[in-house]
């Protein structure tokens, strides 16, 4: 039981850690431009193509923050191997509250900073559902953006799609019930971080797609 309770603290630990790296700033440094002072002061890849004006550091952030949540997943999943699937649900939370709420970001600035989750949130889905799923969100949330130049609007729309295709796998006892409580908790952090955006759109004042800092 102790040996249990020390992984389980150690995914914690290390999850966290993992989703705190704040790559939006790392690469933003490389483009000279410090993103927390920029924009929307967000570090995601959003506020980094504004601020760098290109697309190519955006995507850059967006696979390295997504790639936090797998790592995270993978290095869990190897220490609770019994019950792998709790374990990356968890990790998988404590990942993105690692970005939203980044512990390195924080100690860069001196207040309480990160970013909105989408990226990571995102990289976890693809050891969760099947890549054809990851395609038609991908698919849907680009139309979106295309036709409205809202990102955030493409964004949420995305995780709509996971969190309803879960709920209904769930339901249908296809997918076990951690999953469930996985979906509950990004679909929270999600909406929490990006009320916000929501509250923008409904106001119709959101900034949209290539639109500089």
């Amino acid at each position: 039981m102790d040996t249990e309770i020390v992984r389980v603290v150690l995914i914690v630990v290390l999850s966290y850690l993992l989703g705190s790296i704040p790559t939006g700033y790392l690469i933003g440094r490389l483009r000279h431009v410090n993103i927390f002072e920029i924009g929307s002061g967000n570090m995601g890849a959003t506020n980094i193509i504004r601020a760098t004006g290109g697309i190519g550091w955006g995507v850059l952030v967006w696979f390295f923050d997504s790639s936090k949540g797998i790592l995270a997943m993978l290095i869990a999943a190897r220490l609770m191997p019994e019950n792998n699937v709790t374990a990356m649900v968890l990790a998988a939370i404590v990942a993105i509250i690692g970005h939203n709420w980044s512990l390195f970001a924080t100690l860069i600035t001196g207040t309480i900073r990160g970013g909105k989750g989408a990226a990571t949130a995102f990289g976890t889905l693809f050891l969760f559902v099947p890549l054809q799923l990851i395609a038609v969100m991908l698919l849907l949330a680009g139309f979106i953006i295309a036709l409205t130049r809202y990102v955030s609007l493409g964004v949420l729309a995305m995780f709509a799609l996971a969190a309803g295709w879960i709920f209904f796998m769930v339901s249908q006892h296809l997918l076990p019930l951690e999953y469930l409580f996985y979906t509950l908790a990004i679909t929270a952090l999600i909406l929490l971080r990006f009320r916000e955006n929501i509250q923008r759109l409904l106001a119709g004042t959101e900034r949209r797609f290539g639109e500089r800092a």
